[in-house]
């Protein structure tokens, strides 16, 4: 096993993805008479079943990972039912969505290349770092001031053959991502569950199967993370980070969705600091830094000599 789903489809994720969601609802929080004598902390199916208004049986089905041919009528009785959020949600029509495909055979999507105005956009962002990233979580692209800000990512042993760093690898199989991250446990949380948002969009990208199953072959607490089914389609708030060059930063974090050709997902993430504190003044010599390393590594232009008179 990978940490992946290996049954036909995936049967597998949906039963778990379902199980997982009915177990951390009690009956007092959906309204229901509680006993003493029960077996399990969430509901029983059938409770489930009774709130979305469908048969026990059916809806048991539904947990065996019987989706296809559902209707998203149905799909919004039970998401109701089971109190998912807008993220969960989207990740349970997804995986709906995935089982309807003929084809089971693990593929490797082609990496879709940055264009070039898009790395004009990253770069123009002189006061904020700025990075692409996809939905394995590697980044694919970024601006001077992304690479100072990540150096330790990018310095890191886990990066690929290209040079990319990941994020995933880099925060649950370098052991300095505990020092780099302040809060590393929330940060390690939100980064399986994107990846276990991409697994559902993505059920059958080998690539990603393949990281899925290096990170719980090697990493303890993904497998923990990777366990508990949370699901994060995009991650936005405040990051605070301790820096090897300028120390301690807290920084604001936006995540946008970025067009680009194909089905493969991008996100634009931006860091920026509260204008007036001491992580403005970090990231500003930081900035300094990046434009200093930018210009040494540009090949020097040679003087033009004088021509004949």
């Amino acid at each position: 096993m990978n940490g992946m789903d290996q049954q036909p489809g995936n049967r597998g994720e949906i039963r778990d993805f379902l199980v997982s969601r009915r177990a951390r609802i009690t009956p007092a929080q959906a309204g229901l008479p509680t006993s003493a004598r029960r077996r399990v902390a969430g509901l029983r199916r059938e409770e489930v079943a009774v709130l979305a208004g469908v048969s026990t049986e059916w809806y048991t089905r539904l947990e065996k990972g019987h989706i296809g041919g559902v209707s998203e009528d149905v799909l919004d009785a039970v998401a109701r039912a089971l109190r998912l959020d807008d993220d969960e949600r989207t990740y349970l029509f997804g995986l709906a969505r995935s089982s309807r495909h003929v084809s089971r055979t693990p593929s490797r999507r082609r990496d879709v290349e940055i264009p070039p105005r898009v790395q004009w956009l990253l770069d123009s962002m002189t006061m904020s770092s700025a990075f692409v990233r996809n939905g394995r979580t590697d980044i694919v692209a970024g601006n001077p001031l992304a690479r100072a800000l990540l150096a330790p990512m990018f310095d890191s042993a886990t990066i690929d053959k290209r040079g990319r760093p990941n994020i995933a690898r880099y925060i649950f199989l370098d052991p300095g991502a505990h020092d780099f991250f302040v809060d590393w446990g929330t940060a390690g949380a939100a980064t399986a569950a994107l990846l276990r948002a991409e697994a559902g969009r993505e059920p059958r990208d080998r690539a990603l199967r393949e990281l899925v199953g290096e990170l719980s072959t090697l990493s303890p607490e993904f497998r923990s993370q990777w366990a508990a089914h949370d699901v994060l389609m995009r991650h936005d708030g405040v990051k605070r980070l301790r820096h090897p060059d300028v120390g301690h930063l807290e920084l604001t974090f936006q995540s946008l969705d970025l067009p680009l050709p194909g089905r493969a997902v991008h996100d634009l993430i931006i860091y920026t600091a509260e204008p007036g504190t001491a992580s403005e003044d970090r990231l500003k010599l930081l900035d300094i830094w990046a434009a200093t390393q930018s210009r040494a590594a540009q090949p020097t232009r040679r003087s033009p000599q004088p021509g004949p008179l």
